[in-house]
């Protein structure tokens, strides 16, 4: 048995001549940067999440950059985070000089427990940035009831969950503005790196516009101090021909999720994913949570299964926050669930054999 954890290169193959057809369309084209093709993916991305605006970046980290940088955010501010997240969500805090403030998670969906934000909140609170961790969707609404009553701007980090809904609207405008990633492994992944802003307000998308350029909204004229942070022409050309598989990917990692769901229900000290009411995941991941989780991932690499663990070492653990003074044990959620979550295999072209045999692996784990 051979079950890769994720086969980037198969997926890519699959698409091999029509992703050579928009790399030679864009070859021809001698408009590299800020042209059709990303005119074009920004429309068809926004209509795709049902927002307004799309604005293509270089990446995730700088879609979130730039998202609290127009929202206001400024040094000394305070902004709310997941204590269980990649590390992505916490650097953009820092990179405005703001401050992040971890909220730990619900230990049933491992996202943001909105019923820790009053706890966390602050006189310098200036924004919360939910993480629709795994692909599954925050519990938005009392997050953004929370923060209507408080003043306060929403940035999601919604860089694991393409194509997920929330009470029936797509991920992408129920906040202020919604921060994407096109790294490769994501659902709507490149073939390098890429990003974009979504949201609903006219305003802010020209404001996102201007600084990803330079602070410039013509050429050698610069309104304010911006960055470089453009989603080029090759990655929207590509993007594009992705976008248009999206929903038969995710479609097919639903399918994988519910076998998993089934065959692995009512295994002893196995927690499975729950998905709230109303919700339809994109299923970036499959996460289980176990106390023997390092004794699952080598018994499952034995059978030639590939896992891999989401995340190590929760952010305020790391080197780069020891000036938090977040010292061990100080979010007991989150390094709980870093100790003891693994991720299974999934993706948009894993056939339901492959999922039913990592399933008879696991359930195998269990009767030694």
């Amino acid at each position: 048995m051979h079950v890769p954890f994720l086969d980037l290169q198969a997926i890519n193959l699959q698409l091999e001549q029509e992703l050579l057809d928009a790399t030679r369309r864009v070859l021809g084209s001698g408009r590299y940067i800020l042209g059709q093709e990303v005119e074009d993916f920004e429309r068809e991305f926004a209509e795709y999440c049902e927002v307004g605006h799309a604005v293509g970046v270089a990446n995730g980290l700088d879609a979130l950059i730039l998202s609290l940088k127009a929202l206001g955010v400024c040094p000394g501010d305070e902004v709310l985070v997941p204590s269980n997240t990649y590390i992505a969500t916490w650097l953009a805090v820092s990179h405005v000089g703001a401050v992040p403030v971890p909220v730990e998670p619900s230990l049933a969906t491992c996202n943001m427990d909105p019923d820790r934000l009053e706890a966390a909140r602050t006189q310098r609170t200036r924004a919360v940035m939910p993480v629709h961790l795994y692909g599954q969707p925050a519990d938005l609404n009392p997050i953004l009831d929370f923060a209507n009553t408080h003043g306060l701007v929403v940035v999601e980090d919604a860089a694991q969950a393409h194509g997920a809904r929330y009470k029936g609207r797509r991920i992408g405008g129920h906040g202020h503005a919604v921060g994407w990633s096109f790294y490769p492994g994501k659902n709507l992944g490149g073939l390098g790196d890429g990003g974009a802003i979504t949201t609903n307000d006219a305003d802010l998308a020209k404001e996102l516009r201007t600084l990803r350029n330079y602070g410039s909204q013509s050429k050698y004229h610069n309104e304010v101090i911006g960055w470089n942070s453009r989603l080029d022409e090759l990655q929207a050309a590509l993007l594009r021909i992705k976008l248009r598989r999206l929903d038969a990917g995710n479609t097919q990692r639903a399918r994988i999720a519910a076998l998993y769901g089934k065959e692995l229900a009512n295994l002893p000290e196995l927690v499975v994913p729950h998905v709230i009411e109303g919700v339809v995941p994109a299923w970036h991941l499959y996460t289980v949570r176990l106390p023997r989780r390092d004794d699952l991932a080598r018994h499952l690499a034995g059978q030639g299964v590939g896992t891999m663990i989401h995340y190590p070492t929760p952010p305020h653990r790391q080197a780069a926050y020891t000036s938090l003074g977040l010292g061990q044990g100080s979010q007991p959620i989150a390094e709980n669930m870093a100790a003891q979550l693994l991720s299974l295999p999934i993706g948009p072209i894993m056939n339901l054999d492959d999922a039913i045999l990592v399933s008879h692996s696991i359930r195998n784990f269990f009767d030694l």
